[in-house]
């Protein structure tokens, strides 16, 4: 006789060379109540969040002031239409939400190029400032970013395996830049930089349980993790009703093609590139940008649907980081191309960006595709907020500093999504407060000082009713 009620934690357990595995399952029909929108025990919904970053910024203007903007959609409000920069999202503009036109209120802004961009993540200002003639900068960020705040919160990273994801894309680093600012997208406090991890085999490892050979870590994944589980996997499938069972083998199918994809991953993502000094062609221009991007968007979507993990972070390119994107065709470095002030150089900087969007838009895609409760997605039931660490690469600034905020998180923030613009420099700390209500309507302020809020972005909200 089928079961009434299957635990959320529930783990497929097996034995994989000598070492234990667990395999997490999708959020099934069997584990939700008779109308699908909390769990059987009583328990709401898990909501996600994660952070993703891009390096440079985005095109606004040229050198002489002109309307070339290519970021910010034409209208505001519900009716926006993507720009051309904004084009990749198409398949899931719903869920998606633009803010242009807020400032970064950090206290050192035009004082050190890149790192100033970094408090929009976390609503606290710089610490510890260094410059010299040699052209050497360096700074730690000053508190908690906003996905470690989330992550700290009860019923969040205390529910899951893993309190939290560090996802890294492109190796390459600035030579430049010391401190932990640049380095690290989340921040567990001052001078606690969580490094992102690069590897998606050691990801898979980490995350999921898998097993790589310790004597040839180089080589791809040589026993599954779906053979360990085989037999609870069927004992299992006998209590479930039909609706369930199709969920399992769609989520075992994703799984078995990960597993693929890691098989066939080349021996490059296993050791971190060497960063380069020069603005010539570096080890950098040989990764694999798009392959990496995808096994770990595909990773977190899994970590997420298993309730691994309920928060992440995704640093697609540091900040004046000198990494190449071959993949369409360019043969120099994309911060130095982010300084083209005028065309032809300007055009390449906006091709960058819209191979970057499209790298995002995959991962949101992927998450849509996601089954999560009775009828829903990930994207139903979490939150992105994603920018860069300027408005634009050439000017550093970070005076209107792009945002992306994508998701419903659980029916908090406006669906379909909206363009908002503010054209008084309002706070981009003001967002932060907003996602942050997601997940404690308690909350009053979020950050530090001149560079938090008290002040959320109800625009930004689902309206009532």
């Amino acid at each position: 006789m089928a079961i009434k009620y299957l635990n959320r934690r529930t783990l497929l357990r097996g034995v994989l060379a000598g070492s234990s595995v667990a395999l997490g399952l999708p959020l099934l029909e069997i584990m939700l109540n008779q109308h699908g929108e909390a769990l059987a025990n009583g328990d709401p919904l898990p909501k996600r969040f994660m952070t993703f970053f891009w390096g440079n910024g985005v095109v606004l203007q040229d050198a002489g002031l002109k309307n070339v903007d290519r970021f910010t959609p034409a209208t505001t409000g519900v009716d926006w239409q993507p720009s051309e920069e904004l084009a990749p999202f198409s398949k899931v503009k719903d869920y998606v939400s633009v803010v242009t036109g807020f400032d970064n209120p950090v206290s050192n802004n035009k004082k050190i190029t890149h790192h100033e961009g970094m408090v929009l993540f976390g609503g606290h200002d710089l610490e510890d400032i260094g410059f010299d003639p040699e052209f050497q900068f360096s700074s730690n960020y000053g508190g908690p970013t906003i996905d470690q705040v989330i992550a700290n919160l009860p019923g969040v990273g205390d529910q899951t395996p893993v309190r939290s994801i560090q996802v890294g894309i492109a190796n390459g680093v600035s030579p430049v830049d010391g401190g932990t600012t640049l380095h690290a997208l989340s921040h567990a406090g001052y001078k606690m930089p969580l490094a992102p991890e690069h590897n998606p085999q050691k990801l898979w490892t980490n995350v999921f349980g898998s097993f790589v050979p310790p004597e040839d870590p180089s080589g791809p994944l040589r026993l599954s993790v779906l053979d360990a589980v085989r037999d609870q996997l069927g004992s299992l499938n006998k209590r479930l009703g039909s609706a369930d069972k199709k969920r399992i083998l769609s989520h075992l199918d994703g799984i078995s093609e990960l597993e693929k994809k890691l098989n066939t991953l080349p021996p490059l993502c296993e050791t971190p590139m060497e960063p380069s000094i020069t603005n010539e062609p570096m080890p950098g221009n040989a990764e694999e940008l798009v392959v990496v991007s995808e096994l770990m968007s595909d990773l977190l979507a899994y970590a997420f649907a298993c309730d691994i993990s309920r928060v992440g972070s995704f640093l697609f390119n540091e900040g004046a980081a000198e990494v190449v994107f071959q993949d369409i065709g360019q043969n120099s470095s994309y911060h130095q191309l982010s300084h083209a002030k005028k065309n032809p150089g300007l055009d390449d900087y906006h091709n960058g960006v819209v191979y970057i969007m499209e790298r995002m838009a995959y991962m949101l895609e992927k998450f849509q595709a996601t089954s999560d409760g009775a009828d829903g997605n990930l994207l139903d039931h979490m939150a992105m907020l994603a920018s860069s660490d300027c408005s634009m690469g050439w000017s550093h600034t970070v005076d209107r500093q792009p945002m992306i905020i994508a998701g419903k998180l659980g029916g908090h923030l406006t669906h379909p999504g909206v363009h908002i613009a503010s054209d008084n420099g309002r706070n981009t700390s003001d967002v932060l407060l907003t996602l942050l209500q997601g997940f404690d309507e308690t909350a009053t302020e979020v950050g530090s000082g001149a560079q938090g809020s008290t002040t959320p972005l109800d625009e930004l909200k689902a309206t009532a009713g």
